[in-house]
Parts: structure tokens; C-alpha cells; sequence
């Protein structure tokens, strides 16, 4: 009988022993899992801050060609500006005194088509 509860009590020990195990192993592979993701998390951050410079590097080039070009079209509006009232101003007493010889200045004509009926 000592053999035998030898036997179930080497057992039980084997048992405690492969239970200890397979909770050691429970505990290191969630270990490794959680330092896994917190290198994923790492090289993430990584990978989107490197997206984000190159980004901005083009969004910087590309608005930059686009703010040079607004101005450009700035000026040309200005100038344009500047030349309709430069046009404006010489010629506005020209057109107002021909405006007003053609209203004030009426010549009475009896029209082409009137027919004197007797």
C-alpha cells in the first residue's frame, strides 16, 4: 500500500508540477504579448510620424507653389484694377459731355417714314 499512495502521491507532485508550468508559460507568453504589442505600438508611432513629415513636406510644396501662384494672380488682378480706372478716369468726361450734347443738344427732324396726310 505504501506503493501505491507513493505512487499517487509522486503523481499528484507530477501534477502540481506540470500545473505550475503551464501557468509559468501562461504568464511569460502574456508577458511576451503585451512587450509585442507595446513594439507594435512603437513602430507604429514610428511609421506615422515618418508618414506625417513626408506629408507635410509635400502638402508644404504643393501649397507653397499654390500660395506663389495666388499672389501672382493678386497682382494681375490689382494691375488690371488699376488699368480699368486709369481708363475710367480719362475717358469719363469725354463720355459724360457726349452723353450730355446727345440729350441736351436735339436737333427736331421730322422722321423718314412720316407721311403729311392732307
Amino acid at each position: 500500500m505504501t506503493s501505491q499512495s507513493q505512487g499517487i502521491h509522486q503523481l499528484l507532485q507530477a501534477e502540481k508540477r506540470a500545473k505550475d508550468k503551464l501557468e509559468e508559460a501562461k504568464k511569460r507568453k502574456g508577458k511576451r504579448l503585451k512587450q509585442a504589442k507595446e513594439e507594435a505600438m512603437v513602430e507604429i508611432d514610428q511609421y506615422r510620424m515618418q508618414r506625417e513629415k513626408e506629408f507635410r513636406l509635400i502638402q508644404s510644396k504643393i501649397m507653397g507653389s499654390q500660395s506663389n501662384l495666388s499672389d501672382e494672380i493678386e497682382e494681375q488682378t490689382l494691375g488690371k484694377i488699376q488699368e480699368l480706372n486709369g481708363h475710367y478716369n480719362k475717358y469719363m468726361e469725354s463720355v459724360m459731355n457726349q452723353l450730355l450734347s446727345m440729350v441736351c443738344d436735339m436737333k427736331p427732324e421730322i422722321h423718314v417714314n412720316y407721311r403729311a396726310t392732307n
